[in-house]
C-alpha cells in the first residue's frame, strides 16, 4: 500500500475511533445486530455473555438491545488479561490441571435451561507468548475437559448462540503494529464494523440477503450430495471424505430450540461435517494461525486413513505438535468449509490473528470436534453412533486456512464423478 492510500485509511479510520459520532452509531448497530440477527433473542429467554473486559461499552449495548428484544435476564462473565497472566508467573505447578468446573457446570445447566450464548472475542491473541508452553497446554486441556458439556450443547446447535468481535488496544497493536496504539484501536474498529456488514442503509436487511446468498451455496452442495471434496494447489492435494448424511449449513439456521439465528457475524463460510477415517493426502496453510500466544505458519500435513500421520510447520511447530497430541480426535478433522477468495475479510488484506475473521478469509479445515448439527437424523444417536458415521470427537476444535487464489475444489461422488465447484478460489457454481 502506497503512504498516500495508507494516509487515506488513516483519516477513514479517525472516524471510527471511540468517542466519535460515526463509531457510537456502529457500536449501536454492531449491539443491534448481534442481538436481532446474531442471536435473535425470544422473549423471556435468558442471555449469559462472556466477554473481555475492555468489550464493556459493547456489552452495555448488548445487554441494552436485549432486553429490548425481550430478554428475562443478561448475566456476564468478564476476563481480565492481567489476572490470566497473574496465574501463570506466580500459581504453583500443580495447579495448572486445576480448571473451574463450577463455572463450567453452571454455564452448561444455563444453556440447558434454554439461555442464549453470546461471546464477544477482542482479548490479545499474544497474551500468553513467553509463558511456559507446557502449562499453556495443561490449563487448556483442563478447561477443555471441564466445558466440554457446554461445548456439546453449542457444537449440537441445542440453544441459539452468536460470536461477534470488539476491538481491543493489545489486540489493535498486534494487527497494526506500525500504528500509534489510538489509530490501531480505530482501524481495527472500522475493519470490525466493515467486515460485520454494519456500514449499509439497513445491516438487518443486508444480513438477511447475505445469508439467503449462503443458503443457495448450502443447498446446492445439499442436493448434490457429493461423496467428497478435493482440494488441488501448491503444496496441496487433499481429498477429504464426508460424513454419512452430512449435511451442509452457512449463515443463519434454526437452532434445536426453535431460534434461527447467525452463530457467527461476520461469516463468508458454507461448512459441513467430514468423515473421520476419509481423508488422504497431503495439505500446505495459507495463513498463519494464532494460537494461545503463538503463531503457528507454513503448516504442511500429511492424512492417511483421515489422521494426520505427518506435519511440520516452518513458524511455532513444537505447539502444533502439542496441540496434534491433545487427544486421539485432534488430528482428525471436525470440520471442512469453502469460502470464496473474493471475501470481503480477504479483499481487506488483514490478518486478523482472530479465528472469527481470518476463518471467513479463506476456505478452511478444523482439527478436532465436529459439528453434528451438519448431519441429519442424529436424534437419539450417542457419541459411539455418529463415530461409526464419520463424526470426529475431540476436546479441541481449531480452524485453519487452506484456501487462496491458488486453489482449486471438486465434488467427487461415489461413481467417481468430478465436478467443479472453485476455481482460483471462486465458486464456479451458479447459487
Amino acid at each position: 500500500m502506497t503512504d498516500s492510500a495508507q494516509g487515506q485509511k488513516s483519516e477513514t479510520a479517525a472516524a471510527f475511533a471511540p468517542g466519535s459520532a460515526q463509531f457510537e452509531r456502529m457500536l449501536d448497530r454492531l449491539g443491534e445486530v448481534a442481538v436481532r440477527t446474531g442471536l435473535n433473542v425470544a422473549p423471556g429467554q435468558q442471555v449469559i455473555i462472556t466477554a473481555p473486559l475492555d468489550a464493556v461499552p459493547l456489552v452495555r449495548r448488548v445487554t441494552e438491545h436485549a432486553y429490548k428484544a425481550g430478554a428475562s435476564l443478561v448475566t456476564t462473565f468478564y476476563s481480565d488479561a492481567e489476572t490470566t497472566l497473574a496465574r501463570y508467573r506466580y500459581a504453583q505447578d500443580d495447579t495448572f490441571d486445576t480448571a473451574a468446573d463450577w463455572m463450567a457446570k453452571g454455564m452448561t445447566e444455563g444453556f440447558r435451561a434454554g439461555a442464549a450464548r453470546m461471546a464477544i472475542t477482542g482479548s490479545d491473541p499474544a497474551l500468553l507468548a513467553g509463558q511456559d508452553p507446557e502449562r499453556i497446554s495443561r490449563a487448556s486441556r483442563a478447561a477443555s475437559r471441564a466445558n466440554k458439556p457446554a461445548m456439546e450443547i453449542i457444537t449440537n446447535f441445542d440453544v441459539n448462540w452468536n460470536i461477534v468481535a470488539t476491538a481491543t488496544p493489545a489486540w489493535a497493536k498486534l494487527v497494526f503494529p506500525d500504528l500509534p496504539e489510538e489509530q490501531a484501536v480505530a482501524r481495527l474498529w472500522q475493519a470490525i464494523f466493515e467486515s460485520s456488514r454494519l456500514t449499509g442503509a439497513d445491516p438487518v436487511a443486508d444480513w438477511a440477503e447475505h445469508n439467503a446468498t449462503l443458503h443457495r451455496r448450502a443447498a446446492f452442495l445439499n442436493n448434490a450430495r457429493y461423496d467428497a471434496l478435493h482440494f488441488t494447489g501448491p503444496g496441496t492435494d487433499l481429498t477429504v471424505g464426508l460424513a454419512d448424511g452430512h449435511e451442509w449449513a452457512g449463515g443463519s439456521e434454526k437452532a434445536g430450540n426453535g431460534i434461527i439465528c447467525n452463530p457467527n457475524i461476520p461469516t463468508e463460510e458454507v461448512f459441513t461435517t467430514p468423515h473421520r477415517l476419509k481423508v488422504e493426502g497431503y495439505v500446505a496453510s495459507t495463513k498463519p494461525l494464532s494460537h494461545q500466544g503463538s503463531l503457528i505458519d507454513g503448516i504442511r500435513v500429511r492424512f492417511e486413513g483421515g489422521k494426520i500421520v505427518e506435519m511440520q510447520a516452518a513458524k511455532g511447530e513444537d505447539v502444533l505438535a502439542r496441540v496434534l497430541d491433545t487427544d486421539e480426535g485432534s488430528r482428525r478433522l471436525g470440520e471442512v468449509a469453502l469460502v470464496p477468495h473474493s471475501s470481503p475479510i480477504s479483499k481487506s488484506g488483514i490478518l486478523f490473528q482472530n479465528t472469527l475473521f481470518d476463518e471467513n478469509a479463506a476456505s478452511h479445515i478444523a482439527l478436532g470436534q465436529a459439528y453434528t448439527k451438519c448431519m441429519i437424523d442424529t436424534e437419539g444417536q450417542d457419541e459411539a453412533a455418529l463415530a461409526a458415521r464419520g463424526a470426529n470427537s475431540s476436546m479441541i476444535h481449531i480452524d485453519w486456512m487452506i484456501g487462496s487464489g491458488e486453489i482449486d475444489v471438486d465434488g467427487l461422488d461415489a461413481q467417481g464423478g468430478r465436478v467443479p465447484l472453485m476455481r482460483k478460489g471462486e465458486w464456479v457454481i451458479s447459487a
